[in-house]
């Protein structure tokens, strides 16, 4: 399975997991924009994959910089005729327990995270749907499905991403544009002093971005999470269990309490295909 005559922009991609992304996807075929905030970071990747024998150009820019977003896309459109993938990878940690983060440190990582994907999704969003084709990956992390201690603006802005995947794919949908979501764990800049040496000699960068082809690739899902780490592959799911009804007496929230491990139990959950799946349930149940 190849990527050839496909087109694609990856974020953050001057170094860590973003610099794995952009080899492997041009290994595959694509043409890579290989994204960074500093220029000669861009090009030193791009001129990486070049010498490999693949294609690719560097481009500068703050993911979370409309002109420049706009600017970089537009720079592909026009090089390439069309922008096929886009792997929102750009990221930065500022790791503090909620007691002792300031909310500047809080909104920071919120903006370059979720804005950012938001951003650049923005700007591919209308090319993708004129040609048919598109494929957009989120990077969330077990932190935001999961929590971590010390993580709440990243694991916020993770979760987040999910649920900006979840209606994408649904808006993009009838445009053959698919959106998904991928969970790494990686040795990079960002993980240095959260795992231990052991652990991080496991996590090569490179071992995550096979996750990528799935997700591109012609016949791609739309909506999966895939976590990814060590050479680990796995996939996470947000479920709806069946529930029980208790109705709106004086005492429900009492009965909630006596009934709370029925109202928990996991067997007969679902992955709801929409929002208003609750919804819908909820008034049958009533019913």
């Amino acid at each position: 399975m190849t990527l050839e005559g496909r087109v694609a922009i990856v974020t953050g991609a001057g170094g860590g997991l973003g610099r794995q992304h952009a080899l492997y996807l041009a290994r595959k075929g694509a043409r890579v924009i290989v994204n960074d905030l500093d220029q000669a970071t861009a090009d030193r990747v791009a001129a990486e994959i070049v010498s490999a024998g693949g294609a690719a150009s560097g481009c500068a820019g703050s993911v979370t910089d409309v002109d420049a977003v706009q600017a970089m896309v537009g720079r592909a459109l026009s090089d390439c005729g069309r922008v096929d993938v886009l792997i929102n990878n750009a990221g930065i940690l500022r790791d503090k327990t909620f007691a002792k983060m300031s909310l500047e440190d809080f909104r920071l990582v919120v903006d370059i995270h979720l804005m950012g994907a938001a951003i650049c999704s923005k700007a591919v969003w209308e090319p993708m749907r004129e040609q048919k084709f598109g494929r957009i990956v989120m990077t969330t992390s077990s932190s935001g499905l999961y929590g971590n201690f010390g993580q709440s603006n990243y694991g916020a802005a993770k979760m987040a991403l999910v649920g900006l995947m979840q209606t994408l794919a649904l808006e993009g949908e009838k445009y053959n544009v698919r959106v998904n979501c991928l969970a790494p764990t990686a040795a990079t800049g960002m993980t240095e002093g959260v795992l231990t040496p052991e652990q991080l000699s496991r996590l090569d960068p490179a071992l995550v971005s096979p996750a990528l082809l799935p997700l591109v690739s012609d016949d791609a899902p739309t909506r999966a999470i895939v976590c990814a780490g060590a050479g680990h592959f796995a996939r996470a799911y947000v479920t709806l269990t069946e529930g029980v009804f208790i109705g709106g007496g004086p005492d429900a929230g009492e009965q909630l309490i006596a009934r709370w491990d029925d109202a928990s139990d996991p067997a007969g959950s679902i992955v709801p295909a929409y929002g208003f799946t609750q919804a819908e349930r909820e008034v049958a149940s009533a019913a």
